[in-house]
């Protein structure tokens, strides 16, 4: 999709407090504005990694948006083809497409609207009411897939 190398890496509050926190409650069923635990196989180990991550859902449709850009789950995402996204004890194992650069404008849109106050700061000024030329200039700098859930 694209060769940006764009990564934001997090802070010492973001890894040791923020995300734990996040991950904790998610693991015990309390979903925070859509936040689920995503379980990937490591691209090079094959073991599981889990991160917190924001579920969006676009038409029906469900995706992942990479805020930070280029990290290591958007790798393992990859090479692996799909997960597992978990809240509380239910696991849905799903498969992943990355999408275009060119079809994440209302994708990033949507992400931005909906969690602009905790990931605003990774998108360098451009925000939901940014225009779309603006939008699409940053898109190779946030992978996106789009999950289905396997029945």
């Amino acid at each position: 999709m694209t060769t940006s190398t764009h990564v934001k890496k997090p802070g010492w509050f973001t890894v040791k407090v923020f995300n734990r926190t996040i991950a904790w409650m998610t693991r015990r069923g309390l979903s925070v504005w859509g936040s689920r635990v995503l379980a990937v196989r490591g691209r090079k180990s094959g073991e599981w990694r889990t991160t917190p991550v924001n579920l969006l859902t676009v038409d029906g449709t469900q995706y992942l948006v990479a805020p930070r850009g280029h990290v290591q789950w958007t790798h393992n995402m990859r090479v692996a083809g799909g997960g597992e996204l978990h809240l509380g004890k239910k696991v849905d194992v799903f498969t992943a497409v990355e999408v275009a650069d060119d079809d994440k404008v209302p994708l990033l849109r949507a992400y931005l609207k909906r969690w602009k106050a905790e990931v605003g700061v990774f998108f360098n000024g451009v925000g939901p009411d940014s225009s779309n030329e603006e939008l699409r200039r940053i898109a190779p700098d946030h992978p996106v897939f789009r999950i289905t859930v396997k029945s």
